[in-house]
């Protein structure tokens, strides 16, 4: 790993524990062992910084929550794998984000202190809400879901509850907790066919 991927890497973890305003320039350096000017010789600023540090989360996401769904092809199985990825191999994943789900604490940050970078996170939300839509409607063309299931109302609550369960997750620590969850949507997805 070289110095730019270091520095990102130490990034991604002190803002999932701290978040983006609290994590200091000398965090980051101590965190990276190196000096302004190699922290400087690779990003301008910290907000380049960020945008680097939210590229390679958004990296991590789609590599652990999308692993395996190109196997399925029943679109309702493809949401309860994304589900099951997500709890197991993305907010479990200490080892990058010891504080729990970086895209959740930034946005809440985020939020009315830097609308810019804000914005950049919830593009992400809104294709992940996009994808969950676009599934449970093929979901209901296939017979899967049923006729009458307003699947734009199911996208936000699955969303909702994945939000949901990062959040108490992050704060709770407990892997029964969040397996209870995720479990609890993955047993709604299967009642929409009934």
């Amino acid at each position: 790993m070289d110095l730019k991927e270091k520095i990102v890497a130490e990034s991604l973890k002190l803002y999932s524990l701290k978040g983006f305003l609290s994590t200091s320039i000398h965090d980051i350096l101590e965190a990276a062992n190196t000096s302004k000017g190699g922290l400087y010789n690779h990003f301008e600023s910290k907000e380049a910084l960020f945008f680097a540090v939210l590229n390679e989360a958004k990296r991590i996401w789609r590599e652990a929550t999308l692993a395996d769904l190109d196997q399925i092809s029943q679109p309702v199985e493809k949401i309860k794998k994304l589900l099951e990825n997500y709890r197991s191999r993305y907010l479990k994943d200490r080892s990058n984000f010891p504080g729990g789900c970086i895209f959740v604490t930034l946005s809440v940050e985020l939020d009315d202190q830097r609308p810019v970078l804000s914005r950049e996170l919830n593009k992400g939300f809104a294709g992940l809400r996009a994808m969950l839509n676009r599934l449970l409607d093929e979901g209901k063309g296939s017979g899967e879901v049923r006729k009458g299931v307003d699947t734009a109302a199911v996208t936000e609550m699955i969303f909702a509850g994945m939000l949901g369960a990062s959040v108490i997750y992050g704060m709770e620590k407990s892997d029964a907790c969040l397996d209870q969850a995720i479990s609890s949507l993955i047993e709604y997805l299967d009642k929409l066919a009934d």
